[in-house]
């Protein structure tokens, strides 16, 4: 079993986006940028689909850029000609669509990727059992997300990847489903969460409670929880923080156009 202590966490993390970038976890260390051709990798994160137009990710140290090996050379110049916190604005952004042009593609995700911090989980955990939470809780496994997969709970399953949801925590008023966290096995060692709340049941604190629950969850079974927002999603980088996740990495991808037109048509 993986034990959850922080220093084991942040190793781990660049581990796993090292199989994803094509670079080694050390790479992330660096004072200087690096730059690396994406290629197929079966150990990647599971919902990435390797190789990668572009892909820029950083732990706050660098920029580690995974990318058609046609587009380095340029994209090298690019991004080593701007200082560190301009890589995500959007000045930066707007040169970075232009050279992605001739592949027909541009910028698409960019997200912001959150860690345990395992002490505060745990710690948050034992608060929530010593108090007087008004609602049941209940762990789920896979049996039980059948029927579940609906528009309400889209952000606590997936649809496209059922056999990765693996494991959940549900929040029942009088019997009846409020809240919902659930788990996907999107690497190795590591197992997403994602969460919903019934909208008339938002701003009683179930969200954070059931995050927090399910972290623990998480840990019991040997991985390690992390969880996504985009950058503008505040509500959910508040819930992040919250549930005693703490900022790990940022991310930006470029996808085809017409996976991009297909996204918001």
């Amino acid at each position: 079993m993986i034990q959850p202590d922080n220093s084991t966490i942040i190793r781990l993390a660049m581990e796993q986006s090292a199989f994803d970038s094509n670079c080694s976890p050390e790479d992330f260390l660096r004072s200087e940028n690096v730059f690396c051709e994406s290629v197929p990798n079966e150990r990647a994160h599971r919902y990435l689909a390797l190789p990668l137009v572009c892909d820029l990710t950083s732990y706050g140290n660098n920029v580690v850029v995974s990318a058609r090996a046609d587009l380095l050379p340029e994209l090298k110049a690019l991004i080593n000609s701007q200082d560190m916190y301009k890589w995500f604005e959007t000045p930066f952004l707007y040169k970075l669509n232009e050279l992605l042009a001739k592949t027909d593609s541009r910028v698409c995700f960019m997200a912001e990727y959150f860690l345990p911090d395992a002490d505060k989980i745990m710690a948050l955990a034992k608060e929530v059992e010593q108090s007087h939470f008004p609602y049941e809780l209940r762990v789920l496994s896979q049996k039980d997300f059948e029927g579940l997969y609906t528009a309400q709970w889209s952000n606590a399953l997936c649809e496209k990847r059922r056999n990765l949801d693996v494991l959940g925590i549900g929040a029942y008023d009088k019997g009846t489903l409020v809240g919902f966290a659930g788990s996907s096995a999107d690497a190795e060692n590591f197992w997403q969460i994602g969460v919903d709340v019934l909208p008339e049941y938002r701003r009683n604190g179930i969200a954070s409670v059931i995050t927090n629950r399910l972290a623990k969850e998480i840990f019991e079974h040997g991985k390690i929880p992390f969880y996504c927002a985009a950058w503008s999603n505040i509500k959910s980088v508040r819930n992040a923080i919250r549930s005693g996740f703490k900022p790990g990495w940022m991310q930006l991808s470029a996808k085809a156009n017409s996976y991009i037109e297909g996204m918001i048509h």
